[in-house]
């Protein structure tokens, strides 16, 4: 796919709507279920179960939001017994527990799986952009409908850590029905990063945005995700969003000066020894992050 040349002054965005402010402890639970289901879909998983208002997926452990069980129903709640079966389905598929807590579930979930010995562990944000005037395609960035193995490859190792496996993730990926766009940045006719994005019901979703370790703080980051919001507005979207974890201070400044505002945010809950395991990982798992292996000279923002 060839990316078209466009005017300079089309790379403006619109001025930021504020959808939520970040010590809001009350999101709108419309706009959670939009972008939850839509996520649901451009990130698949590999099994699914239904739990009185909670949805179970399973794809063998990779990543967080594909493996993890998440309110689908507004004061969705957990009593003991529920508790015990969501933990039964993650064990019997050998793995780690995970809870997402959006905002939407019933108040007293958190404290119930508190009680349970799951603890919190990884605060992240769902952040929303408006697409204003027409964005600009870089003709550095390679644009592809379908996820090539070189693309997979590249990616997965670009994350390293516990994203580092070319075949799950290949395997997520290629499950992908929505119109998607797998993009892959060259420098110096070097292939530096990569990301994909989905398009859903006016809005393109962002997601596995990486930049090699070798060649971040370049703004590589900036002109990857702007290509990839110009391709969702080409495609028909009004609105961007992602997910990212809230302690990317990298990323969290990156998309804010690219328009975006918090949506929501929400946390996990998981074992106390998973989460001493997922510490020591270096690599995120939460979709459209800048890597966290980003050196913190960093901090303009770019990757």
């Amino acid at each position: 796919m060839s990316p078209r040349h466009d005017r300079p002054e089309a790379s403006r965005l619109a001025e930021p709507r504020p959808i939520l402010a970040r010590g809001d402890l009350m999101p709108d639970r419309d706009l959670v279920l939009a972008l939850e289901s839509r996520l649901v879909n451009a990130w698949p998983s590999f099994e699914v179960e239904l739990a009185e208002g909670w949805l179970l997926r399973f794809a063998e452990g990779y990543s967080k939001r594909a493996n993890a069980a998440s309110p689908i129903l507004p004061g969705a709640r957990l009593d003991a017994g529920l508790i015990e079966a969501i933990l039964a389905s993650f064990a019997e598929r050998g793995v780690a527990p995970c809870f997402r807590l959006t905002g939407i579930e019933d108040a007293g979930a958190e404290a119930a799986l508190a009680a349970h010995g799951l603890v919190d562990y990884d605060p992240s944000l769902g952040m929303v952009a408006e697409l204003g005037d027409e964005l600009a395609l870089d003709s550095s960035i390679r644009l592809e409908p379908a996820p090539k193995p070189a693309w997979v490859a590249a990616a997965a190792d670009a994350y390293g850590g516990d994203k580092s496996n070319r075949d799950i993730l290949g395997r997520i990926v290629r499950r992908i029905r929505q119109p998607a766009v797998f993009a892959t940045l060259s420098l110096d006719e070097q292939d530096a990063a990569w990301g994909l994005a989905v398009t859903e019901r006016g809005y393109v979703g962002l997601y596995d945005i990486v930049v090699a370790p070798d060649l971040r703080s370049l703004g590589l980051g900036r002109r990857l995700v702007t290509s990839l919001m110009a391709w969702g507005q080409r495609a028909g979207a009004s609105r961007a969003y992602l997910q990212m974890r809230e302690a990317n201070a990298v990323a969290d400044a990156l998309y804010r000066s690219l328009g975006f505002t918090t949506a929501y945010r929400y946390t996990h809950r998981v074992g106390a020894e998973d989460e001493r395991r997922r510490a020591l990982t270096v690599a995120t798992s939460a979709p459209a992050a800048i890597s966290p292996q980003l050196s913190a000279k960093a901090a303009d923002g770019s990757a």
